[in-house]
């Protein structure tokens, strides 16, 4: 029998934070100036959730470190006006942590950006540790980020959730041994998702009550 969940690793864009439509609109204009007419928003979707360099790389290893720069600068300056949190996350957040749940952040963006979007909708106390790009060596799907989390927490994987909502974060949590958790709430749709087997499937954040076993308001 499984033991009881009492860990989640949380992904940050597009799991709890909804950063879709700033992340696409900072590769529209971007990609807009750079290679006028060849992506539209259908093209992005893909590049939401591997890291910037993994993408740019894909395109013209020349041009990465320029276009990185480019994008977090549009990326900074427009965040606070185009990021929210996704529905119900803050209050079932705040009831997990209060019930004892431990909680920690897994993303593939930096640390000081991870920092500004939990600061803006005020939920950063409610996770014991966070582990950004600048962590590791490599990201996710790599199991190194989810181990360096549990490392930090002292956590079994036995008792670990990995929530997210791209095939990296499920197959992150694969590699670690941990259990998975898709959100159907994510820009490339739970069908997308269950092609890579997540343990569960999240309608809605609150459906995380009942898999460590805790009473929602």
């Amino acid at each position: 029998m499984d033991k009881p969940i009492t860990t989640i690793l949380f992904d940050l864009d597009g799991t709890l934070l909804d950063t879709n439509e700033l992340i696409m609109q900072s590769f529209e204009q971007l990609l807009g100036k750079h290679y006028p007419g060849k992506y539209t928003r259908i093209d992005i979707l893909p590049f939401l959730g591997p890291t910037l360099a993994e993408t740019f790389n894909g395109m013209d290893p020349s041009k990465t470190e320029g276009m990185i720069q480019e994008y977090r600068e549009w990326n900074l300056a427009n965040h606070d006006r185009l990021v929210d949190e996704f529905d119900g996350v803050t209050e079932v957040l705040t009831q997990l942590a209060n019930s004892g749940i431990r909680m920690a952040i897994v993303s593939t963006k930096r640390n000081d950006m991870v920092h500004k979007g939990l600061d803006l909708i005020g939920i950063t106390h409610l996770f014991e540790t966070i582990v950004g790009l600048d962590d590791v060596q490599r990201p996710k799907p790599d199991p190194e980020p989810l181990l360096l989390a549990m490392d930090r927490l002292n956590a079994s994987k036995e008792e670990v959730l990995m929530v997210g909502d791209n095939f990296h974060d499920i197959e992150g949590g694969k590699n670690a041994g941990v259990r998975t958790a898709a959100v159907a709430w994510s820009a490339k749709g739970s069908e997308f998702l269950s092609t890579f087997n997540p343990d569960y499937m999240l309608t809605h954040i609150s459906d995380l009550y009942e898999l460590v076993g805790v009473k929602g308001k």
